[in-house]
């Protein structure tokens, strides 16, 4: 008879991980859950902080959130499970998923978004700016190397498609951007650089190395490049970058900007409109990123367009959707889709 006592199999607990908003896999939530099915549990993944009806009673329960606008979710999803752990900048917190208590890195659990075959990472983890509304220097600090390309690759069964969430590419030391430049051009990968490159900090060598690579949209489908114009008084400048991409060979056509609008407390309708113009009419598509209150309005400054009603979340809605090929922002209805909205320009072109 053997003297081996049994032992008693460990329950299998059940941890919920909460994708509070973002279109994009959450890293964070990713390596939560990874290290959480490392250590045995079950994972139910989920987008709604809402209670489900036959939902348990979960050992742990992980949120995640980016936005500020988001800030609701999180608050209903700490109601249903008062002892939640949620991260993220929209909630402003700046821990991050090392100080979890047992933490160990165990990849990314990429099961969570099974129509996702991209690689997602990061090459570089900081910024060589300092800009007032954002947390990334404060969070991250100067800009370093992370990774190479093959550690972010999830290998030969997987599309060479690289999602790069760097906030600063070209603030990591030289030698390692021209690596990992190298890296994607010799591997014959197709790049997504999402989070824009620093066009104000352009110059000829690093045109030179984006105009080398092949660069996607989000769906790896468009020739894109990701880029920024958030100041009035970055002008020079930005267009300084943007004829430097051109002369590599980087259209103005292949750009898109984010474009911050709602932070500086100077803004108008005017000055908005003075930067959406420009880009608009050297062809690039602006991406406006409200900061704030996305319900509120501007002052008209000298602005003469009847919109003195309109809200930010309009005009975000009217420049993403590119209704402003076919309408003017006073007549754009939110609520309109396709053949009505181009119904109304016939009719504004007819009475201009």
């Amino acid at each position: 008879m053997s003297d081996d006592v049994p032992t008693t199999p460990r329950k299998r607990l059940t941890t919920r991980i909460t994708q509070l908003d973002g279109k994009l896999p959450n890293l964070a939530l990713m390596r939560i859950a990874a290290w959480r099915r490392d250590e045995g549990d079950e994972i139910v993944f989920r987008r709604s902080p809402y209670r489900h009806l036959d939902e348990p009673d979960y050992a742990r329960v992980y949120g995640s959130t980016i936005f500020s606008f988001a800030a609701e979710q999180a608050a209903r999803l700490k109601s249903e499970w008062p002892d939640a752990i949620i991260g993220g900048t929209g909630i402003g917190t700046r821990f991050d998923v090392e100080d979890l208590e047992g933490f160990r890195d165990c990849g990314l659990d990429y099961s969570l978004y099974p129509d996702f075959d991209a690689s997602l990472g990061f090459t570089q983890r900081g910024c060589r700016l300092s800009c007032k509304f954002c947390v990334v220097p404060g969070k991250e600090g100067k800009p370093r190397s992370v990774a190479t390309v093959a550690d972010i690759w999830r290998g030969s069964s997987y599309p060479k498609h690289l999602h790069l969430l760097d906030n600063d590419f070209f603030g990591q030391p030289e030698e390692q951007w021209r690596a990992r430049i190298e890296e994607i051009r010799s591997g014959e990968f197709k790049v997504c650089f999402n989070q824009g490159v620093n066009v104000r900090a352009m110059t000829r060598e690093t045109a030179s190395a984006l105009a080398s690579v092949d660069y996607r949209d989000d769906g790896f489908k468009t020739r894109r490049l990701y880029t920024a114009w958030d100041n009035l008084k970055d002008e020079e400048v930005f267009f300084r970058g943007v004829d430097l991409l051109e002369d590599a060979g980087v259209p103005p056509t292949h750009l898109m900007a984010y474009m911050l609008v709602g932070f500086d407390k100077r803004e108008t309708w005017e000055r908005l409109f003075y930067r959406f113009e420009k880009m608009v009419a050297r062809g690039i598509r602006p991406y406006p990123m409200i900061f704030g209150d996305r319900h509120r309005t501007l002052p008209l400054g000298g602005c003469n367009k009847k919109i003195e009603q309109r809200q930010l979340m309009e005009f975000q809605r009217w420049a993403i959707r590119k209704a402003y090929t076919f309408v003017p922002f006073e007549l754009y209805d939110v609520n309109a889709k396709g053949r009505g909205q181009e119904d109304v320009a016939s009719l504004f072109a007819a009475d201009a």
